[in-house]
């Protein structure tokens, strides 16, 4: 079948994309599976701290070369070929990294997940907008809004409760029987367009090199600049020279070269153009709040990963309630009203969390992570039509591979400003608070004595180490809160930028 020609559709359709997007999920999944789990992987390679945090670093970083270069490898080898030997890849490697004995193999192995699981997740974008007709392409939004979603949310939680429950392999392990069904039922039943194989003999082998230097390095500056005191590091100010030079040659490649491997023409459509942004705004909400609701449940209030898991499982909650009611209301509302309703209940979501204190808890999130993960549906579904709804079936691969691009790259960019920041307002603060904790105050003073006399027969200087703790502890709160309000102040801004998208008409 020609892409984009419209057929009816029949039950081995709907199963064959069903597997598709049980496939993405599995991609977009293991990215913060890991997260909670890094001290025992980190233990069972015998690794530092920092040396462990390559576990997620390398997936991202070769996740986020392969999937701009997705709709290229897809259109030269067919949807089907190209997603059922990522599948098989992807569960390869995660054989792999269960079986792996030292740091060194586990960063090569997640890397080799990462870039073949990176390869599985626009395409799912591209297939929907491909296989089904306008009338349900909305439904098909909403099934991966909320499973673009709902995987980051869970990650953590599934995590967790695999590494507690048996051991940190089984974070791999469980791919395995997935995989095998993913790729099976896609190559059973996915079959929408013709390969072109005279692409591959004409592969832009140095735009690959290019790309992979610009977005590896890009990647890399972002993931470790804040852990590495950024410009102080030798090796963050020379990943950033390679990222700068390398982009500006990729560009240039990428507009004159007679077979690009990325069309960046799809940049001349407003609404993609604007899509993409969004997408990456999304990403900083997204990929943000996975990131520091955690930090500060386990530094703040001590939780361990299942406890965690359990607070933040509240978002992917919302989300599942609330998908039925985007997928109706994207028919009957215009997609930029939606879009605005969106970010603004999403920036206000950001701004309600803003009001920790040491001792919030489950019920005190309850309410903000609700409210984000109601607006999370509202934000990914309008998103996802507004940008890809009206381009024209060949460009949609590309295209596809562009907009998911930005939204891990808004992720990227989210995560590097909020571990900034946070380092910096903690600072901050704690010098405000050691201004205020003096011999000359004396509610410090009092606190000070009632701590002296809790502490008695410990050795000398337990009260004052204690005072100290509580100190930094209060820091880091409010440091969390200046960092969700700047979060809130992202989605606030993005709100009047939705006046300048076009009024969607579908492409022929």
């Amino acid at each position: 079948m020609a892409p984009g020609m419209p057929h009816a559709l029949t039950w081995r359709d709907n199963l064959g994309f069903m597997c598709m997007v049980v496939g993405m999920f599995m991609a977009i999944l293991d990215i913060q599976i890991v997260s909670a789990s890094i001290a025992e992987i980190q233990a069972g390679l015998s690794a530092s701290p920092d040396e462990a945090a390559w576990v997620q670093t390398s997936y991202l970083i070769a996740e986020i070369v392969m999937i701009p270069l997705s709709g290229f490898l897809s259109r030269a080898l067919s949807t089907r070929v190209f997603y059922v030997l990522s599948a098989l890849g992807f569960t390869l490697a995660s054989a792999l990294c269960a079986t792996a004995t030292s740091l060194e193999a586990m960063i090569a192995f997640r890397a080799l997940q990462g870039f073949l699981g990176g390869g599985m997740i626009p395409t799912v974008f591209a297939t929907a907008f491909l296989m089904f007709p306008p009338a349900r392409r909305a439904q098909m939004s909403v099934l991966i809004g909320l499973t673009a979603t709902l995987a980051p949310t869970i990650g953590p939680t599934l995590g967790g409760w695999l590494t507690q429950a048996m051991s940190w392999h089984w974070l791999f392990l469980i791919n395995l029987p997935v995989g095998l069904a993913v790729a099976a039922g896609v190559w059973a039943l996915i079959d929408i367009d013709r390969p072109e194989p005279g692409l591959l003999r004409r592969f832009d082998y140095t735009g690959l090199a290019l790309m992979a230097a610009f977005l590896g390095s890009l990647e890399y500056v972002l993931e470790e600049g804040e852990r590495n005191d950024w410009f102080e590091d030798d090796a963050i100010t020379g990943f950033s020279v390679v990222a700068a030079v390398a982009a500006v040659l990729f560009f240039h490649r990428m507009l004159t070269h007679r077979e690009p491997l990325v069309q960046l023409r799809a940049f001349h459509d407003r609404n993609f153009a604007f899509g993409c942004l969004f997408s990456a705004v999304i990403g900083i909400g997204l990929y943000g709040a996975v990131y520091v609701v955690p930090l500060f449940l386990g530094r703040v209030r001590g939780y361990d990963s299942m406890q965690i898991g359990a607070t933040v499982f509240v978002t992917g909650v919302a989300q599942f309630l609330t998908a039925p009611l985007a997928g109706r209301l994207v028919r009957v509302l215009d997609l930029r009203v939606m879009l605005a309703f969106g970010l603004a209940t999403c920036g206000a979501s950001f701004w309600w969390l803003a009001h920790l204190t040491n001792q919030s808890a489950f019920w005190e999130l309850f309410g903000p992570q609700a409210l984000r993960g109601f607006a999370l549906m509202f934000l990914f579904v309008p998103t996802n039509a507004l940008a890809l709804g009206t381009l024209p079936p060949a460009a949609l691969k590309n295209a596809s591979g562009l907009y998911n691009l930005m939204r891990n790259l808004g992720g990227a960019v989210g995560i590097a400003m909020i571990g900034t920041l946070a380092t910096t307002r903690t600072a901050l603060h704690t010098l405000h608070l050691h201004e205020q904790v003096s011999w000359v105050r004396p509610v410090a003073t009092q606190a000070l004595a009632g701590l002296s006399q809790t502490f008695a027969h410990a050795r000398d200087g337990a009260a004052l180490q204690k005072l100290a703790l509580l100190v930094r502890r209060e820091a880091l709160t409010l440091a969390y809160n200046d960092v969700l309000l700047v979060m809130a102040l992202c989605f606030f801004l993005a709100v009047p930028l939705t006046l300048l998208l076009a009024r969607p008409r579908p492409a022929s």
